[in-house]
């Protein structure tokens, strides 16, 4: 097992929670230990206060109106993707397209892009650790195109086999859909790695970035990949807001997904002409809110600092890890220590079903994810009908993975006792 090798440069965890009303919940009597945050996030007061402000103050429709309060909207809603393309380096801001989130952004890419650039007898390659989210797009896609899913091998861990994957890149493969963070195993791909392989073969890459960006540092122009998505909600920003990150040059070549109000240029009766970027993009109505939320969330991270989330989350992790390991029955899944993984630790106590340690934990005020994570194929892989599954983020603390140890304890005895 590693060390707590990362405590002295962890945040203030105290002054952090102040800043959640949530936190002061109670569950079944006790107070509330929030260990879902794969799944989503709570949100820290300066993100309630903006989707307050702006309902309260400038609730308007953006890039259409000449009036004070459209102009205001519509400022903070640029100022929103500009603040998000500098947290993940994108050399600019039209290379960030507002989503509904990670599966949204997902599907624009296999519909926008894809439609137009795979054709019968074509091959994409994923993993078998892949979200939902970056697996049925695709074989939506092979459905409509008649190409061809390849899936690179893992081991038991998640690891990526990199020798295997150069091997199997050929002519008809079109691109690589991979997760940077695996939602159920906690394993980091090697993405930077699979980008450079990829490209020496000229074929492009996304990214799901989904548990990654709000939990370490993710520099689209470093990774040098060709389509990032993550989502809002997973890093303190609100429900129903995401990003696609993508190259320009490649954004450009792309038709609309969505056609409507926003991405036209002109319209005729019988034909249309397209906007630039981003507006191509987000046809209609866009969740003027949520981008502002975000815009909100991205500036509580940049206050922290993303390195010192990183930091304390790795620290939890360790700890939870060796306190995990040492309770009998338990089977973790993925990575043993932190060397090659974020804060998600999915866990099986002995034949106890996932489902009844969730329930159990719940009454002791602990909210974990139990099921199989959006990740069928994968639990078919490691032979488990689901997994309970703990996600730290940067509110959580040393005592609530304690709490965690010993619910997961008692309510080993009471099925031992039942």
């Amino acid at each position: 097992m590693t060390t707590n090798r990362y405590a002295e440069t962890a945040p203030d965890v105290e002054s952090i929670r102040a800043d959640f009303p949530i936190l002061r919940t109670q569950v079944n009597d006790s107070p509330l230990v929030y260990l879902d945050n794969a799944a989503t996030t709570q949100k820290p007061r300066p993100v309630i206060e903006a989707l307050t402000r702006y309902y309260e103050t400038y609730n308007a429709n953006i890039h259409r109106g000449l009036h004070t309060l459209s102009e205001q909207a519509t400022a903070e809603y640029e100022s929103a993707r500009d603040r998000t393309a500098a947290f993940i380096n994108a050399a600019q801001s039209h290379e960030v397209i507002f989503t509904k989130g990670t599966t949204d952004a997902i599907n624009l890419v296999a519909r926008a892009w894809g439609d137009s650039n795979v054709t019968s007898g074509d091959e994409i390659i994923l993993t078998e650790i892949e979200h939902h989210s970056n697996l049925v797009p695709w074989q939506m896609l092979a459905h409509r195109r008649g190409e061809q899913l390849r899936f690179i091998p893992t081991d038991p861990e998640g690891h990526v086999d990199l020798v295997e994957f150069e091997k199997m890149l050929g002519k008809r493969t079109r691109i690589v859909a991979i997760t940077h963070m695996s939602n159920v195993l906690g394993v980091i791909t090697p993405v930077a790695e699979l980008i450079r392989i990829a490209h020496a073969n000229g074929i492009p890459v996304l990214v799901d970035a989904a548990q990654s960006v709000p939990h370490m540092r993710v520099d689209v122009q470093e990774l040098d990949a060709d389509f990032v998505a993550f989502s809002g909600h997973k890093m303190l920003g609100p429900t129903g807001i995401g990003i696609l990150y993508g190259k320009e040059s490649i954004l450009n070549a792309m038709d609309p997904f969505i056609g409507g109000g926003s991405m036209i240029r002109v319209v005729e009766l019988h034909e249309s002409s397209w906007a630039g970027l981003p507006e191509r993009f987000e046809g209609g109505t866009p969740n003027i809110a949520g981008a502002i939320g975000l815009g909100a969330a991205v500036d509580y991270i940049n206050q922290i600092g993303i390195n010192n989330i990183t930091a304390h989350e790795m620290s939890l992790t360790d700890y939870a890890l060796q306190q995990l390991h040492d309770l009998d029955s338990v089977r973790i899944f993925g990575p043993p220590d932190t060397a090659n993984r974020g804060g998600v630790i999915s866990f099986a106590v002995g034949e106890i079903h996932p489902h009844d340690i969730g329930t159990l934990l719940d009454t002791d005020g602990i909210a974990v994810r139990a099921g199989h994570h959006c990740a069928q194929p994968l639990m078919r892989k490691l032979e488990v009908p689901a997994t309970v599954r703990a996600s730290i983020y940067l509110y959580n603390t040393t005592d609530e993975i304690a709490q965690l140890v010993a619910s997961i304890s008692r309510a080993k005895e009471f099925f031992d006792g039942a």
